[in-house]
C-alpha cells in the first residue's frame, strides 16, 4: 500500500506542474508587434519575432507597407498603430518584399590571392576548389471616440478611430472585438496628447472552404498593409511596441530624397545599416515582376529615390522610449555588403605564381648563359715580361 500510495503521490504532482505550466501559458499570452500590440483572442499564444516595413516619404506624404511575421498557435489576433494624421489603408503587396530583399541582398566578389593553398596544385591533387557558394472630419463623438472608417480588406477588419481619451479608445476597441493589452490605455497617452490618430487591425483567417473546419492558425508571413498619411516628418510608430514580452525584430526600408538614419536607437541595439543606394527601379522590378517596387522606388522631386534598409534588434522591449523619428545623414555615401570567393590568381588559366617561378628561372638561366658565354669568349692575356735574374759578384 506504501508502494502504491507513493506512486499515486508522483503522478499527482505531475498532473499539478502541467496543468500549472499551461495556467501561465494563458495568463500570460505573448503579444509582440513594432507597431503597437499584437494580442490573440481565447488565451492563445501569438508572437510576432519579426516585422519587416518599406516606408517612403517626399516630404509631405508618408507610406507604410508592412508585414509581420508571426508564430504561435492562434486563431485570430488584433494590433493598434498610431499615425500623425487621417491614414487610408489598403491591402499591400508582399511581392514587394521579396523584390527588395534582392535589391539589398548582398553582392558576390572575388578575392584572389598569389601563392596556392590547400586543395591548390602542386598541394592537393583535386583542383576543383572550394564551395562557391491633414486632418479632417467631426470631432470625437460620444464616449470619446470617433470612427473615422471602417473597412475590410481581405482578412483585416480595419477601424480607423480618433479619440482624446485613451480610456475610451481601450473600451471602444474591447467592445468591438479588437482584444489588446491592457496597458494599452497608459500607452497610448503620448499619442493622445500629439493630437494623433490610430489605425486598429483585427485579423481573423477566413474557413477552409466546406464550412465546419476551423480557420487556420497565424503563422509564417501575414498578408502586408499599405497606410498612406500626412506627415512634415518621417517617423515610424514604435513606442507601443514596449508592451510585447519577447525580443523584437525590426527590419525598415526607408525610401525618400536622401540617405536617411535613425535619430536614436530609441531603447534598442545600434540600428545594422544593410544597404543605401539609388537602385534603378525599373531594372530592380524585372520583367514581368510586380510594378510594386517601382513605385516605392519612384524619383522623388524629379530627383532618383534613395534607400536606405537597416535591421534592428529590440532585446528588452520595455527599455524602448520612443518612435523611430529618421532624418538625413550627413553625406548620401552609398554602401551594400558583399561576401567574397577567394580564387587562385590566374592568367590565361595559368596560375600567376607558377608564370612567375617559371619567369624567374628563365631570368636566372638567360644570365648563367650570357655569364658563361662572356666568360669563355674573354681573348687570353699575354704574359708579362720576365725580370731578369740578379747576378751576384764573387766576394
Amino acid at each position: 500500500m506504501g508502494v502504491r500510495g507513493a506512486w499515486w503521490d508522483r503522478v499527482l504532482r505531475l498532473v499539478l506542474a502541467v496543468v500549472s505550466i499551461q495556467v501561465l501559458m494563458v495568463a500570460q499570452p505573448a503579444w509582440a508587434c513594432g507597431c503597437g500590440a499584437a494580442v490573440p483572442a481565447g488565451g492563445r499564444t501569438l508572437t510576432v519575432g519579426r516585422e519587416t516595413s518599406v516606408v517612403r516619404w517626399d516630404g509631405r506624404v508618408e507610406e507604410i507597407d508592412m508585414q509581420l511575421t508571426v508564430s504561435g498557435d492562434a486563431e485570430s489576433a488584433a494590433w493598434i498603430m498610431p499615425v500623425p494624421s487621417r491614414a487610408s489603408v489598403t491591402l499591400g503587396n508582399s511581392a514587394l518584399f521579396g523584390e527588395l530583399e534582392r535589391v539589398v541582398a548582398p553582392v558576390e566578389r572575388v578575392r584572389h590571392y598569389f601563392w596556392p593553398r590547400a586543395g591548390d596544385w602542386p598541394l592537393s591533387d583535386d583542383s576543383g576548389g572550394g564551395d562557391r557558394s491633414p486632418r479632417a472630419g467631426a470631432a470625437p463623438g460620444a464616449g470619446g471616440v470617433e470612427v473615422v472608417g471602417r473597412e475590410r480588406l481581405g482578412p483585416f477588419d480595419v477601424a480607423r478611430l480618433a479619440s482624446d481619451d485613451p480610456q475610451a479608445l481601450g473600451s471602444w476597441l474591447t467592445q468591438n472585438g479588437f482584444h489588446l493589452p491592457p496597458a494599452l490605455a497608459t500607452a497610448l497617452e503620448p499619442y493622445v496628447r500629439q493630437h494623433w490618430e490610430y489605425v486598429a487591425i483585427r485579423l481573423a483567417p477566413e474557413a477552409p472552404a466546406g464550412g465546419g473546419v476551423r480557420p487556420a492558425t497565424l503563422r509564417g508571413s501575414l498578408d502586408p498593409l499599405h497606410l498612406s498619411f500626412a506627415s512634415d516628418r518621417l517617423v515610424y510608430p514604435m513606442r507601443l511596441s514596449r508592451l510585447a514580452k519577447v525580443p523584437q525584430h525590426l527590419r525598415l526600408y526607408v525610401v525618400a530624397a536622401h540617405r536617411m538614419q535613425p535619430r536614436s536607437d530609441i531603447g534598442g541595439a545600434t540600428p545594422n545599416v544593410l544597404y543605401a543606394g539609388k537602385p534603378d527601379a525599373a531594372r530592380s522590378a524585372g520583367a514581368g515582376q510586380s510594378p510594386g517596387i517601382a513605385d516605392r522606388l519612384a524619383p522623388i522631386d524629379g530627383k532618383p529615390a534613395f534607400l536606405t534598409a537597416f535591421d534592428q534588434n529590440f532585446p528588452i522591449p520595455a527599455d524602448i522610449v520612443d518612435d523611430h523619428e529618421l532624418r538625413p545623414a550627413a553625406r548620401d555615401n552609398g554602401y551594400q555588403r558583399a561576401t567574397y570567393r577567394d580564387e587562385l590568381l590566374t592568367v590565361a588559366g595559368i596560375p600567376a605564381w607558377l608564370l612567375s617561378v617559371l619567369g624567374a628561372l628563365v631570368v636566372l638561366l638567360a644570365a648563367g648563359l650570357l655569364w658563361r658565354r662572356r666568360i669563355t669568349r674573354r681573348p687570353p692575356t699575354a704574359p708579362g715580361p720576365v725580370p731578369p735574374r740578379p747576378t751576384y759578384a764573387p766576394s
